[in-house]
């Protein structure tokens, strides 16, 4: 009977995802900083944030390009590192924190919202890679790409099938080897200019005001980052959820916009895969092209896993990881990438208030706790909802009057918001466990 049982209870167990999707993550799942750290820096580690610096790079004398691009990284950085804690602080995902701040019907919002998002993020990455690698192996014709797309979407998912453990094992890996080539090339690029006086010595092409160039930096990474409590609720403390967030998404996306302005500078390339392709080093190249993309694409597709199964209250986010891979898939077949501009300006406006929501919404009323009792949460909290919309249209405002930076706007307005209208709403607090 008891051997029954215990077969029983190991079969149970087997059937929980390893990643609790729409559970607290519990204490014995919790990982160490540098776990965190690893994941989340694959996760920033990015191609596209390079391009954003090149951007940036071409606009300023490189006296104070490197403040510039310190200070769109701080902000960044703080504000992805205390909603980190926070996810650490009640072991759960975004879109679950979002029944708390939002209801359990309003949450339907977010996970549509998020989650739609990154499989939109997906199917760019797809083109990039496959764009790329077909330039490196000068294969011709729409046919490869697309064949390309599809190889490239199917592998990119495995890991976030996988779950954490995959990721952490690929970032592991990956992260450091990128590190490497990537100080490799900016030495490189740093001798063709004859060094750190001669690059003092290129003039702007360029014009950019700071205002646009922090957005534009923190726009590189706003959704993903908003979705950082789905790594950091493994972290055994918040304060290193915190800290991993900080190292990841200040430092990590500090120096791939270096990377990305430096190569920028001293090539006329932003694309730094493409710089290696300059050098000649076209196999080392595709390694840190797929590597690059892989370990942030892999992020991608978990976030969409987990925004699905809030969605159908799964406590598996399997079903929604390969779900959004296909869609995700078929969007780069079918050119997401000719709309990446509009798009990521979109993202810029939509998604910081809600993460902006989230912080206001714990620091008033769910700093004791999270768990409420059964039926305790409202279907939508009006309250919150409303301070979105307001936040999120005071943000598209920003944008179409090119006043201040629109995902600061968003931000600032709902966690004042929703500080403002729940402070003296404090619900009844369970105690956690």
């Amino acid at each position: 009977m008891s051997s029954t049982r215990a077969r029983d209870d190991a079969s149970a167990a087997a059937a929980v995802d390893p990643d609790y999707p729409i559970d607290p993550v519990p204490t014995a799942a919790r990982k160490s900083l540098f776990s965190l750290a690893i994941v989340l820096l694959g996760f920033t580690f990015f191609t596209p944030t390079m391009l954003a610096g090149a951007q940036v790079g071409t606009a300023f004398a490189a006296g104070s390009l490197f403040w510039v691009l310190l200070l769109g990284s701080l902000v960044l950085g703080v504000y992805v590192a205390v909603i980190g804690g926070i996810g650490a602080r009640t072991g759960l995902t975004t879109v679950m924190m979002c029944r708390y701040s939002l209801g359990t019907a309003g949450s339907k919002l977010a996970s549509v919202l998020l989650g739609g998002t990154q499989v939109g993020w997906y199917g760019v990455t797809v083109a990039t890679l496959a764009g790329l690698v077909a330039s490196a192996l000068e294969w011709q014709g729409r046919g490869a790409e697309i064949a390309l797309m599809l190889a490239g979407g199917a592998v990119m998912g495995v890991t976030a099938y996988v779950g954490y453990a995959g990721m952490y094992a690929l970032s592991v890996v990956s992260v450091p080897l990128m590190l490497a080539l990537a100080g490799w090339v900016t030495w490189r690029s740093l001798d063709e200019v004859g060094g750190w006086s001669g690059l003092a010595g290129i003039e702007p092409t360029s014009s950019m005001t700071i205002a646009v160039a922090v957005t534009v930096i923190v726009g590189t990474f706003v959704s993903g980052g908003t979705q950082a409590p789905n790594w950091t609720r493994f972290a055994r403390t918040p304060r290193s959820g915190f800290w991993a967030c900080l190292v990841a998404f200040l430092v990590g996306e500090f120096l791939m916009l270096f990377f990305g302005a430096i190569g920028a500078l001293s090539f006329g390339e932003g694309d730094f895969v493409l710089v290696l392709y300059q050098l000649g080093l076209v196999g080392w190249g595709l390694v840190f092209l797929v590597a690059n993309l892989w370990t942030t694409n892999d992020n991608t597709a978990y976030n969409f896993g987990v925004a699905g199964a809030e969605l159908a209250n799964s406590r598996s986010k399997k079903p929604f990881v390969v779900g959004g891979v296909v869609l995700g898939t078929l969007l780069a077949v079918t050119g997401i990438y000719d709309n990446l501009i509009e798009y990521l300006v979109w993202l810029g406006i939509l998604v910081p208030p809600l993460g902006g929501v989230v912080i206001g919404d714990h620091f008033a009323r769910w700093r004791a706790g999270m768990t409420v009792p059964a039926g305790g949460l409202p279907a939508v909290e009006w309250r919150n909802v409303a301070v979105y919309a307001v936040a999120a249209l005071a943000a598209w405002w920003s944008n179409e009057a090119e006043w201040f930076i629109p995902p600061v706007v968003g931000v600032v307005l709902a966690v004042a918001g929703t500080f403002a209208v729940q402070r003296r709403r404090r619900p009844q607090m369970t105690p956690a466990g």
